[in-house]
C-alpha cells in the first residue's frame, strides 16, 4: 500500500521504482503470461461489474452536483454495456500479436557483422488522464501487453470508479503471477501528485495526457518527461459537389452526434459550394437536435441556423453545437483546415476518385478519412485492440496509439570477433 502521508515527490518516486521493477520480472514474461494476465483481468472486471456500477453512481452524483458539463458527464457515465464494451477491449488486447521482440529490419555488413532492430517496451509510461474511467482499463491493458509498468492519474471526478477498475484488473492480473506494481494507480487526487509525474525524469519514461485542453497544456508546458498527446480534436468533414447526397446527410449527422463528447466527433463541417443538397444536410443535423452555427450562405438555408462567430472556427466542441461554412472547392476546404485545425481526424465525403486522394495526400493530419465517419477515429476500431491515446505529433507515433506505440527499439549486433581497424 502506498502511504499517503509522503510528499507527492516521495509517493511518484516510490511507485516509479516499484514500476521500474516490474518492468524487469515483464521482460522474462512470456507472451502467453501476459495475454493470461489480461484475459484474467478483463474476467475480473465483468464479474465486478455491480461494484463498479456503484463506484461510478457516486462519482456521477458528486460530478452532477459539481456542475460537470454534459460531455463531461457523458464521457464519466458508466453502465453495464460499457463495462462488458472495457472488459471485451482487454481480452481483445490479449489477443493482439505480441510487438516486443519484433523484428524490424535486419542487415548483415560487409564484415559480417549481423544488424539488427528490434521493438523494446518504452519502460514506466506514466497516463493522466480526466473522466473517462475505460482509460484505466484500456491503458492498463496495453502497457501490460507490451512489456511497459504503467503508473495511472485519473481525475478527481472519476476517483471512485477508476479505484474500482483498478482493484478488479489488479486482482485478475495478481491471480496469474505477474506483477501488480506494473499496474498502479496513484491513490490520491492531489493535483500536485500530476506536477511530480511531469517532474519525474529518470523516473517515469513517457507521459501521456488524456484530457481537456487545459490539463493537455499544462502538461506539454511543464513536463520534463517525453509527452505523446493530442491538444484539440478540431475535426473536419469536407462535402465535395461530387458527394452522394444520401451519403453525406448520413455521414455527417453520425460524425457530430453519434458521441459529441469523443475526440473524434466532427466540429466543423465544410461545404463545396457546388455540392446541390446542402440544406438537406443542415437540416439533418439540426433535425438531430445539433444547434449549428453558420456563415451567410449556411444561415439562409435554414432560419434555425445561428450565426458563427470567427472563435467557432478553431473551438472543440464536445458538444451538440456545429461551425459550418460553404468553401469554393478541394483547394479552399483543405486551406481552411490548414488554418483552423488542429491535425487530428479530417474526413472528405466524394465520389470523384482523384479530389478524394487530394484530400488524402494534402491533408495534415494523423488520421485522414474519405467517405467514412470521423467517429472511427479510435484504436479499437482500427484494430489495435483498444489505444492509449491519439497522437498528433510526428515524432515516434501518430494517430491512434496501442502496442506499436508503447515500444521503441533497440540494435542487436552479433559478431564472430570482428574487431574494428
Amino acid at each position: 500500500m502506498n502511504d499517503l502521508t509522503q510528499t507527492p515527490e516521495m509517493l511518484i518516486g516510490t511507485m516509479a521504482a516499484r514500476a521500474r521493477k516490474a518492468t524487469a520480472i515483464l521482460a522474462d514474461a512470456s507472451d502467453a503470461a501476459k495475454a493470461t494476465a489480461l484475459r484474467a483481468a478483463a474476467a475480473a472486471l465483468r464479474e465486478a461489474t455491480d461494484a463498479i456500477l456503484r463506484a461510478n453512481a457516486a462519482d456521477m452524483e458528486r460530478g452532477a452536483a459539481n456542475g460537470l458539463t454534459s460531455a463531461m458527464l457523458d464521457r464519466l457515465r458508466l453502465d453495464e454495456g460499457r463495462i462488458a464494451a472495457i472488459a471485451d477491449a482487454v481480452d481483445q488486447v490479449a489477443a493482439l500479436p505480441d510487438s516486443v521482440g519484433q523484428l524490424v529490419d535486419e542487415t548483415v555488413r560487409p564484415n559480417g557483422l549481423v544488424l539488427q532492430r528490434v521493438r523494446v517496451p518504452l519502460g514506466v509510461v506514466g497516463i493522466i488522464y480526466e473522466s473517462r474511467p475505460n482509460v484505466t482499463a484500456d491503458a492498463a491493458a496495453l502497457c501490460l501487453r507490451s512489456g511497459n509498468a504503467v503508473i495511472l492519474r485519473g481525475g478527481s471526478e472519476a476517483l471512485e470508479s477508476n479505484r474500482a477498475i483498478h482493484a478488479a484488473m489488479a486482482e485478475g492480473i495478481a491471480s496469474t503471477g505477474l506483477p501488480v506494481d506494473a499496474v498502479q494507480l496513484v491513490p490520491t487526487a492531489d493535483r500536485a501528485a500530476v506536477g511530480a509525474m511531469l517532474r519525474a525524469a529518470g523516473l517515469i519514461d513517457i507521459i501521456v495526457p488524456r484530457g481537456g485542453k487545459s490539463l493537455v497544456a499544462r502538461v506539454q508546458e511543464e513536463a520534463r518527461v517525453p509527452v505523446l498527446a493530442h491538444l484539440d480534436g478540431i475535426n473536419h468533414s469536407y462535402i465535395h459537389a461530387s458527394a452522394d447526397p444520401e451519403m453525406a446527410r448520413t455521414v455527417a449527422v453520425n460524425a457530430k452526434m453519434r458521441r459529441t463528447g469523443i475526440c473524434g466527433a466532427m466540429e466543423t463541417l465544410l461545404i463545396d459550394r457546388a455540392f446541390p443538397a446542402a440544406g438537406e444536410v443542415i437540416s439533418a443535423l439540426l433535425d438531430a437536435r445539433c444547434e449549428v452555427r453558420g456563415d451567410a450562405d449556411v444561415r439562409a438555408l435554414d432560419p434555425r441556423v445561428e450565426a458563427v462567430e470567427e472563435d467557432d472556427w478553431d473551438t472543440e466542441y464536445l458538444e451538440a453545437i456545429l461551425s459550418a461554412r460553404f468553401v469554393d472547392g478541394v483547394d479552399a476546404a483543405l486551406d481552411h483546415i490548414a488554418a483552423h485545425g488542429s491535425h487530428h481526424t479530417d474526413a472528405i465525403i466524394a465520389e470523384d476518385a482523384a479530389v478524394a486522394e487530394t484530400f488524402l495526400r494534402r491533408c495534415d493530419s494523423a488520421i485522414v478519412m474519405w467517405n467514412a465517419s470521423s467517429q472511427f477515429a479510435d484504436g479499437g476500431e482500427f484494430g489495435l485492440g483498444a489505444e492509449i491515446g491519439i497522437s498528433t505529433g510526428r515524432l515516434h507515433a501518430r494517430g491512434p496509439v496501442a502496442l506499436e506505440g508503447l515500444t521503441t527499439y533497440k540494435w542487436l549486433v552479433r559478431g564472430t570477433g570482428q574487431t574494428r581497424p
